[in-house]
């Protein structure tokens, strides 16, 4: 059975730093590409950082890049995600992912917030 369970959300205050884990199993985790993505409140679901299979490369979207970074351990099929300079735009339910084309596993989301 696939499973991806993300971990470490929580409250920060801004400019707090944060770290999250997706914790996965049931799929060949190392053909996969892994991805963070976040759905702030009343918006769409986006996609904010992707890590090839194995791990030389990133990508991040404009909102989040310089401050956060991703990355994986294949041996212990996580995937993480640090979370550095937060602003409260960053609040959000933020969803691991696992993709290789046309297919998707995804994590049931965990909850960020920031505020003062």
């Amino acid at each position: 059975e696939v499973s991806l369970v993300e971990s470490g959300g929580g409250w920060v205050q801004p400019g707090g730093s944060l770290s999250l884990s997706c914790a996965t199993s049931g799929f060949d985790f190392g053909i996969y590409i892994m991805q963070w993505y976040r759905q702030a409140p009343g918006k769409e679901r986006e996609l904010i950082a992707y890590i090839s299979t194995s791990g030389e490369n990133a990508g991040y979207s404009d909102s989040v890049r310089g401050r956060f970074t991703i990355s994986r351990d294949n041996t212990d099929r996580t995937v993480s995600l640090q979370m550095s300079k937060l602003k409260p735009d960053d609040t959000g339910v933020y969803f691991c992912a696992a993709y290789v084309g046309p297919r998707y596993y995804w994590g049931q989301g965990i909850k960020v917030t920031v505020s003062s």
